[in-house]
Order: C-alpha cells, then structure tokens, then sequence
C-alpha cells in the first residue's frame, strides 16, 4: 500500500469494527468447551481459534467473569491447567440427586483420609502413609489406583526401591483445582488454642466435692 492509498485518520478501523472477529472467537471458544468433558489446554484453544495464547486466557477469563455476574447455573473454571465448563458448586445438591441417586460411589473415611496424606505429603511410600495412619493402607492404595486419584510417579532410592505415589490430573479434575498449589493450606484445619483450651476444660475431671463431716 501506497502512501497515497493510506486511510486518513478518520477512515481508520474503529473499536466497533474490531470487535466482530472477538466476538467470534469468544463464540467458537465457547462452542468448543462446550463439546468436551475434559479441560481444555489453552494452547490448543489457541491454535484451533488462531489467537494469541494471551487474548485466549483474556477471553476465558471474561466468559468466567461473564457467567459468575449472571448467577447461571454453570461456570467456566480453569482446573488441571485447562479450562472447562462444569457446573456451580452452589448447585451440588441437584447434581448429586441426580448423579448419586441409588449408586453412591462415594470414597470411604479411611480413603479420604489416605488421599489426603498423599495430596499434601507426595511423593511418599505406602509404609510412610501407614506410618502416619497407624494402619495397613495397602487396600486403600488400591482401591485410591483403580479410581484414579493416585498413581506411581517415583521409586525411593532407599533400599528396597518401594514405589512414591502422588495424585494423578483426575484428582485434580474431581476437586476442581487448577494445580496443587490451590489446595487449602494445612493450617486451616488445625484448631486454635482457644479450640484446645475449650477442650481441655470439657475433659478435666474435677474432684469430687467432699462429703459433710469428712476431714
């Protein structure tokens, strides 16, 4: 292009004029997270909507924006590194009528309680996790692999090379966490010294009071 077949000022695009191929690709982004149950990679939305990786997590980050000031039923959250629609926590209930209605598949307390260890301790062995349980944790391990949760991502040097397990990006799809690094700090669950001294008062044993005439 010439200079002479340079738009003047007044001809130049206007934001109008340039916010047709945006609303376009917040179309296709949302017609593509749409048809997947899984997360989406925002590299791959990247490429199949030929957008900047910046300009894609700009408009996941409105549409999230967007659905949150509506109050709509679903959400768009990024979770294993991925960005997925899923629907709102404060709609759970519903879901679960709906889910678990006749065939809970919930994990047992015991479970829990090992996923848990291994979430916040990984990697770490079966014998550390029944170390800290005080119990056996082999069928638990199991049970936590068959699942999904946990996996093998690593052998002890020590003697005996016994597996390292750590969560798997299943356990983080489950819980709706982008990374790890999302889980609530450990302090949030330890009770605080007016907890203790409550319980230490509600335990105490007092004596008995002493009987009339006694010395």
């Amino acid at each position: 292009m010439t200079a002479a077949e340079m738009p003047e000022p007044d001809e130049m695009p206007t934001a109008d004029d340039l916010a047709a191929p945006s609303n376009e690709a917040r179309r296709a982004i949302e017609a593509l997270l749409m048809v997947t149950d899984e997360p989406i990679a925002p590299t791959i939305l990247a490429q199949l909507t030929e957008l900047s990786l910046v300009n894609v997590e700009q408009l996941c980050n409105d549409l999230a924006a967007q659905y949150e000031a509506e109050d709509r039923g679903f959400m768009l959250a990024k979770v294993a590194g991925g960005w997925r629609i899923q629907s709102h926590p404060d709609m759970a209930p519903y879901i679960e009528r709906y889910v678990l209605d006749g065939k809970s598949a919930r994990l047992s307390a015991a479970a829990l309680e090992t996923l848990a260890i291994i979430a916040y301790k990984q990697p770490i062995s079966r014998a550390q996790v029944a170390s800290i349980r005080g119990v056996n944790v082999d069928a638990v391990v199991r049970t936590l692999q068959a699942r999904g949760y946990i996996e093998e991502v690593a052998k002890d040097p020590g003697p005996g090379q016994a597996a390292m397990f750590g969560t798997t990006a299943d356990f983080l799809l489950r819980l709706g966490l982008d990374s790890l690094d999302d889980l609530p700090p450990l302090g949030d669950f330890i009770p605080g010294a007016d907890v203790y001294e409550q319980l230490e008062r509600s335990l105490r044993v007092e004596p008995a009071p002493a009987a009339p005439g006694g010395e």
